[in-house]
């Protein structure tokens, strides 16, 4: 394929494929040390004293050209694309087939087919809670309850199933049901590498949403025993997911555009590696 060149959609129409629903956008500090692991050595990581920018995005789509379903993308780092720079998908998890062969033979990505079973626990809010935030909020009557939801990652490896991760998400509900500002992002990203894909593409999601800070999510993570190619898989993953959270953003009303890749693997014959 030349430079440049799109690769063809076939299940899901004709792109760009939008889904709407939810989403949970945690930023992490990863070790830079580990997120090299996980992307190809042609590209050069964006890091700071070691670190790079990761974590995950926990979506929830009612709306897709699959229907509705759950996604985890365990984000690894940010790479450099001058003038900007683009993230790199260490993992995708979805509970639907049509998803995950759609992201393998599509976009590239390094999709599973996983099971996400939630569970909603309602937890009422204390007043005797203090703190530099209440006073902002200038009342403890801000919010009403903090619902707790419980999200359980489950990779399915036909015939056995792996627990990935469980998510801990807290919800405050607020009074005054203000969910932010709209905004509109786009977020570009690599992926590639892969059996289904080798070449290097690149891609971009285009949001528009109501976004706002929230608490990040606790995860956790319960260890099996696994073989040594997907233990290694699996433990670059784990790794990211229970790095340190810096910042945690809560899209809802969301809609994402997803445009068709470019493979871009010839741009990359320049140097780009770090001395």
């Amino acid at each position: 394929m030349e430079n440049g060149e799109k690769k063809r959609s076939t299940g899901y129409g004709r792109p760009p494929w939008t889904f709407r629903g939810r989403a949970l956008y945690q930023l992490h500090l990863v070790k830079a040390k580990t997120a090299r692991k996980c992307i190809p050595k042609e590209l050069r990581l964006v890091e700071v004293f070691g670190y790079t920018l990761g974590g995950f995005f926990l979506a929830n789509y009612d709306d897709s050209p699959a229907g509705s379903f759950d996604e985890l993308v365990v984000i690894a780092g940010i790479v450099w694309n001058r003038p900007t720079s683009c993230a790199w998908a260490a993992k995708v998890l979805v509970n639907s087939d049509e998803a995950c062969d759609h992201g393998r033979k599509e976009v590239g990505l390094p999709s599973q087919v996983a099971r996400f079973t939630k569970r909603i626990e309602a937890v009422p809010k204390h007043r005797s809670e203090r703190g530099l935030l209440n006073s902002f909020r200038g009342s403890s009557d801000f919010c009403n309850q903090k619902n707790q939801e419980h999200v359980q990652v489950t990779e399915v490896k036909n015939p056995t199933s792996i627990d990935v991760c469980n998510i801990n998400l807290s919800i405050s509900v607020p009074l005054s049901k203000w969910m932010g500002p709209a905004i509109r992002m786009s977020l570009p990203s690599y992926s590639g590498h892969t059996e289904n894909t080798p070449e290097l593409l690149k891609y971009s999601c285009q949001i528009q949403c109501r976004v706002r800070a929230v608490k990040p999510a606790a995860v956790t993570i319960e260890r099996a025993g696994e073989d040594e190619q997907h233990e290694h898989e699996q433990s670059l993953s784990t790794t990211v997911l229970l790095s340190k959270p810096i910042l945690a953003l809560e899209f809802s009303c969301m809609e994402m555009q997803v445009q068709a890749p470019t493979v871009v693997s010839q741009y990359f014959k320049h140097s780009l590696r770090t001395p």
